[in-house]
């Protein structure tokens, strides 16, 4: 398959889970990728998987590297075209148990590192070709959940980024949107569940049905499935589809 030929895509936290899986997709369809992460081993282990993927090192909330990463990676294979900002983590906490320094970290890294990699990405952007700003968000930018009151606040804000941005750049060919999963089968998963058997005393089978019920169609969301609406949205076919929050949740939201 070859229909993204000719697109250069930044992937940011392409690592492990959501973000390699993307990579991997985008690749496979032509696409060069520059897939960013913190930490450059998983990013090499992910480029000897696919000769048409570059790697290199940078935190989304340290703006200055950022950029420098997207120089490197224009330097490797010209302007991008294809911007995916997918970087994120997650913590919990009551409420009353949020310190500002969790608060402000968990918006760092969820919102202020998706402003960071669009605006980056945007302004270095090949305008040749019809672009394509897509921000992995959550269900949690949709609705609230217990005990993540900060990472809600940061993807309902990740969400508001999209629908505005979307209508500045209405009339310039690239459109905006946000893809909302529920719980998803990766690493950061399996971290979650871990918290919930430490802070509970539930078994670990317990602890994961208590997660994956929250679908209606009980299971977890798996990565390809958020990879391939990247790939849809990087099409032609989505051209009209722009300012959007597309859960991707089996019924949740």
């Amino acid at each position: 398959m070859s229909e993204l030929l000719g697109h250069h895509a930044i992937v940011t936290g392409a690592g492990s889970g959501v973000g390699e899986t993307i990579a991997l997709a985008l690749a496979a369809r032509g696409a060069w990728v520059t897939a960013i992460g913190r930490r450059l081993e998983p990013l090499q282990a992910l480029a000897e998987k696919d000769d048409r993927i570059f790697a290199v090192s940078a935190d989304v909330t340290d703006r200055a590297g950022l950029d420098a990463a997207i120089a490197r990676a224009i330097e490797k294979h010209g302007a991008p075209t294809l911007v995916i900002a997918n970087a994120g983590s997650a913590q919990s906490a009551p409420f009353l148990r949020t310190d500002a320094k969790m608060f402000q970290s968990t918006l760092e890294v969820n919102l202020t590192g998706v402003f960071n990699t669009f605006q980056s990405g945007l302004s270095k952007m090949n305008q040749k070709k019809p672009g394509r700003l897509i921000a992995i968000a959550s269900t949690a930018g949709l609705k609230g959940y217990p005990y993540v009151s900060a990472y809600c606040a940061a993807k309902h804000g990740v969400v508001g980024l999209v629908r505005g941005l979307a209508q500045e750049l209405v009339k310039t060919g690239i459109t905006v949107n946000a893809l909302c999963p529920g719980f998803t089968d990766t690493p950061m998963l399996q971290r979650s569940i871990d918290t919930i058997v430490e802070k509970t005393g539930r078994s670990r089978a317990e602890a994961e049905a208590s997660l994956r019920d929250v679908n209606p169609q009980g299971r977890f969301i798996q990565p390809d499935e958020i990879a391939e609406t990247v790939i849809w949205l990087c099409s032609d076919a989505a051209a009209s589809v722009t300012g959007q929050a597309i859960s991707l949740s089996g019924g949740e939201t």
